[in-house]
């Protein structure tokens, strides 16, 4: 196991040109790999998103037909970085006809080493006005996922998991010293409980946590940015701000 790596969340804001999102978000990670990341991560729904009153529209797939999953795999080959695809929605196999809000884990040969599918999801209302209901369109997930990398087992969630600190436990106790919450929070809940919880998840589980969130406005949603990196005595190790796009970097000794 390696000791030290420089991890990289790409905070993009993903419109519903899927086309011009994922360019957007490929040029943000050849920077991060430029900047020497090992490991860099997008985030939820990184290559598509349009929220409206009837839903989130997320371009979904087939995972053997996915268009971002197949462009970011030959990229993390081609740029020999490990790298998380923060979410691609995918068309579930079973009789249930909704999706599946599934994480990825790619390594430096473009494999996928590990799958993760959103357990808990994100049925609210934060107002009369600004109500979520994911599960109409998407199904959960049933399983915690651990993935081996050099740097030890990462454990893998995805943004309103963060509210279910039982997951974080269980994966620290299984031995994860990373976890990933690859975010679209949206920018409401984000300025109340968006870093307090990130920095709470850290120290309860004594690991680094990888949070990279969308920024800007999709449709009639906007997300909170703020993109960060967290050791485990809770210190902000980077954060990307609000509004803007980018990468935010940092070296983590383990």
């Amino acid at each position: 196991m390696t000791n030290s790596l420089i991890a990289a969340c790409v905070q993009n804001c993903a419109l519903n040109d899927a086309n011009k999102t994922m360019e957007r978000a490929e040029s943000l990670v050849r920077e991060a790999a430029s900047k020497g990341a090992n490991l860099i991560c997008t985030p939820e729904f990184f290559s598509c998103l349009d929220t409206q009153l009837s839903g989130l529209s997320t371009n979904p797939n087939r995972e053997e037909a996915h268009p971002a999953l197949a462009r970011f795999r030959s990229l993390a080959e081609e740029l020999k970085i490990w790298l998380l695809l923060g979410s691609l929605t995918i068309f579930g196999e079973d009789t249930d006809k909704r999706l599946f809000n599934r994480s990825y884990l790619i390594d430096n040969s473009g494999k996928i080493i590990a799958r993760y599918n959103k357990i808990h999801l994100f049925d609210i209302d934060i107002d009369k006005k600004d109500v979520y209901r994911e599960s109409d369109q998407f199904q959960p997930g049933s399983e915690a996922v651990l993935a081996a990398t050099p740097w030890g087992l990462l454990g893998m969630t995805v943004c309103y998991d963060l509210r279910f600190p039982q997951l974080y436990r269980d994966l620290a106790k299984a031995g994860a010293g990373i976890l990933t919450v690859p975010s679209a929070f949206t920018k409401k809940t984000g300025e109340a409980h968006w870093h307090v919880l990130l920095r709470a998840r850290a120290i309860e589980t004594a690991s680094f946590v990888l949070a990279p969130c969308q920024s800007g406005t999709h449709g009639i949603g906007a997300t909170y940015g703020h993109s960060v990196l967290i050791d485990p005595w809770g210190n902000i190790l980077a954060d990307g701000g609000g509004e803007d796009e980018g990468v935010v970097i940092a070296e983590i000794h383990l």
